[in-house]
């Protein structure tokens, strides 16, 4: 009879095995590598706790909160090209999920059907595509840009702030997950 080891919670997460490369950058390498590499372990966070969910993406599972796991996708999107799109490229990139009359529509147009569900996820990897591309491509971390409700901000405090932005969210999105289907972990 083999005994197994007692697991910690943040090891028990279906996705989370040996192979999990979010936490291997070297937490001495210089402050672009660091925030590059933190942020794309919270977005590989975020796609790991939606790893082998369909339409319950799109559940709120917490109530009385209307998050859902699909909403949050919707409005990472949304975040990521209103701070590299809009405010530091400087494009005319309106919002893809939300607007004046329906502010939190990222969040409440979030549906189970799966033409929605797709769509969030390839406008995402869109946004997370550009976003990457601009990063490697700006000439340092004091690139300023300009956001209406911010005023001057810089790619440092963009980057700083996507990391606080996906954390805040991966965090309700550990909730909503293991609301779901039990399942927890990092």
């Amino acid at each position: 009879m083999t005994t197994q080891k007692p697991r910690r919670r943040a090891e028990t997460f279906a996705a989370a095995e040996d192979d999990d490369r979010r936490f291997s950058t070297s937490a001495t390498a210089d402050e672009r590598t660091l925030l590059v590499d933190i942020l794309g372990a919270q977005r590989a966070t975020l796609e790991m706790k939606c790893a082998g969910l369909t339409g319950e993406l799109a559940r709120r599972s917490v109530e009385p909160s209307t998050l859902s796991l699909l909403g949050i996708v919707r409005h990472l999107a949304d975040m990521e090209r209103r701070w590299f799109r809009r405010a530091l490229a400087r494009q005319d990139a309106p919002p893809l999920f939300s607007s004046e009359a329906c502010p939190d529509d990222d969040f409440d147009g979030a549906s189970a059907d799966p033409a929605v569900i797709a769509e969030a996820w390839r406008v995402w990897r869109a946004e997370v595509t550009f976003s990457d591309g601009f990063v490697a491509d700006a000439p340092g971390l004091d690139l300023a840009g300009e956001d209406p409700w911010r005023g001057p901000v810089s790619l440092r405090w963009v980057l700083v702030h996507m990391v606080e932005e996906y954390a805040r969210h991966n965090g309700h999105a550990d909730l909503l997950r293991e609301r779901i289907d039990g399942a927890i972990g990092v």
